[in-house]
């Protein structure tokens, strides 16, 4: 027997997952802004969240840009949109 639900109620408990691209495409088209990549996973950090092992770490003798505030409360939420937090 299939069963399709009605509704996503049953989701509304579980924690969301969204890709990088989906929450700045997000962002983009609710806030017009642009977040990068480093931004996200600063805010993710921040949070607590676990993320994949970075191959690219770089040496570290350049400058790491510190996310705005502006678009922290844009990433926050994103998240809070896609049911992350």
């Amino acid at each position: 027997m299939d069963y399709e639900p009605k509704d996503n109620e049953y989701l509304k408990d579980v924690k969301g997952c969204a890709t990088y691209t989906e929450i700045k495409e997000w962002i983009m088209s609710e806030y017009g802004l642009k977040v990068s990549s480093l931004y996200v996973a600063q805010i993710k950090d921040k949070c607590g969240f676990d993320k994949r092992l970075n191959y690219n770490m770089g040496e570290n003798k350049s400058h790491v840009p510190k996310c705005p505030q502006e678009k922290e409360k844009a990433i926050m939420a994103a998240f809070k949109h896609f049911n992350m937090i």
